[in-house]
């Protein structure tokens, strides 16, 4: 028919794709739009299956709607995702009808990959942002992270590496990885991450470029990895570690594009790894002493708390101990502050070292401490543990050329026999205490 040509002509400066496709997939036209949207040619698309193409989680309910397309029942605006030439994925919304007289399925084909793809970076930021408000656990979040990473990019090996400036040293509080097992922490010298540290730009190491570069950085990698990609994850105080994702041989092989993803949502991962880092500097201050690192009279409270809730359920016994450093006035008039704050270390260290794990050793204030003792069940129980503190603190303490014989006065209260509350049992404790500095020649 003489219209066909110059319909032909019209339909190739169409920006959608039109195909026709027989009664067994088979495509008999394509118009040029397919090869700015699949790569294909119009003569490559011809004799191709078009579900040979379809990406193979799509293809079932493809086939459902192409069924029902030839039972009569045209199909618009209906969504899936096709392999491009370059093996990138294509995300197609087509509108399609049966022509009983061809014996064929007209389709027009739209590109909305752009517009998925903005969908999934929203959708991925939303997530990411849900979860940083949402859990409280450092290592929970990274495990979080991960999870939604892997919903839009293979990450099968995957690390959250934290930069220490102070120590010029890399920290892994999370990782994944089929062949690399490191320690918890590294010098970041001679590391791919240091080059991402150093310079503040994304690293993407492909088989291509992956040999001259690692020669050029001087790294040594393991000899079975394939694609190593790392971004750099920035907060508005700085640099404060590397996001890495990495395939081995027979995986993955990450591109600029994968780079570019994981860029986008780093600066949000920062941000949600220094919330919760915060928090927890927060939360540490709240309920550890700074000097010492002990848990502080409020932390106290809550496990003591704890113990006489335990204990009047299941009628257990506990003790507690309270001790006052003799002469701790004397060294700091006589010596200054600064070594009496590295005696409290010092002895705070060498306390918390003689207890049992189940122990709770605090500082509760100046040079008094107090130690919950669980499962204490008599007096002269207590009393093994305090001469025991007792033989541990018979050494002198060596601070700064400074040899100082400081030992503790101690005081005992059991539960329930001296007090049925923290404040009975802490003060028959203290007054305990003071009884046995009365009669220390050292008090």
């Amino acid at each position: 028919m003489t219209y066909q040509e110059p319909l032909a002509s019209f339909i190739d400066i169409m920006m959608d794709a039109v195909f026709a496709v027989d009664a067994d997939g088979r495509v008999v036209f394509a118009s040029a739009a397919c090869e700015r949207i699949l790569g294909y040619t119009q003569q490559e698309m011809i004799g191709k299956i078009m579900f040979d193409m379809i990406v193979p989680e799509d293809r079932d309910r493809t086939a459902q709607s192409a069924r029902e397309v030839m039972s009569g029942n045209p199909q618009l605006n209906f969504e899936n995702r096709y392999i491009r030439k370059d093996g990138q994925i294509a995300h197609i919304m087509w509108s399609a009808r049966w022509s009983p007289v061809d014996q064929l399925r007209i389709g027009v084909a739209r590109d909305i990959t752009e517009r998925k793809e903005a969908e999934s970076m929203q959708a991925l930021l939303y997530s990411i942002s849900e979860v940083a408000y949402t859990t409280d656990d450092l290592i929970v979040l990274f495990q979080r992270i991960h999870q939604i990473i892997c919903a839009v990019l293979p990450a099968h090996n995957f690390s959250v590496t934290l930069y220490n400036e102070e120590r010029d040293e890399l920290n892994f509080p999370y990782r994944v990885d089929e062949y690399e097992i490191s320690d918890v922490s590294m010098p970041a010298a001679g590391t791919l991450c240091a080059e991402i540290i150093h310079t503040g730009q994304p690293l993407l190491l492909t088989p291509e470029t992956m040999n001259a570069r690692l020669q050029t950085l001087r790294v040594i990698v393991d000899k079975h990895l394939l694609c190593w990609l790392g971004v750099p994850l920035k907060s508005h105080k700085g640099m404060i570690g590397v996001l890495v994702v990495k395939s081995y041989v027979g995986g993955f092989c990450y591109s600029e594009k994968d780079q570019k993803l994981l860029q986008f949502v780093s600066t949000q991962i920062a941000n949600a790894i220094e919330r919760q880092q915060t928090q927890v500097r927060l939360q540490q201050m709240a309920q550890y002493d700074q000097l010492t690192g002990l848990p502080n009279r409020g932390f106290l409270y809550d496990r003591l708390k704890v113990a006489l809730s335990t204990a009047r359920r299941g009628d257990a016994r506990f003790a507690l101990l309270y001790l006052d450093l003799n002469k701790f006035k004397q060294v700091n008039d006589t010596l200054g502050h600064d070594i009496g704050d590295v005696l409290l270390e010092e002895f705070a260290k060498r306390l918390k070292n003689c207890m049992r794990e189940s122990d709770t050793v605090a500082r509760v204030g100046g040079d008094e401490f107090v130690v919950l003792l669980q499962g204490v069940p008599s007096l002269e129980q207590a009393a093994l543990v305090v001469e025991k503190i007792r033989d541990t603190f018979n050494s002198p303490f060596h601070i700064h050329g400074h040899i100082l014989n400081i030992v503790p006065s101690i005081g005992i209260a059991l539960y329930p026999e001296h007090g049925d509350n923290e404040h009975q049992l802490l003060k028959h404790a203290d007054k305990s205490m003071y009884l046995d500095k009365s009669n220390s020649p050292q008090g």
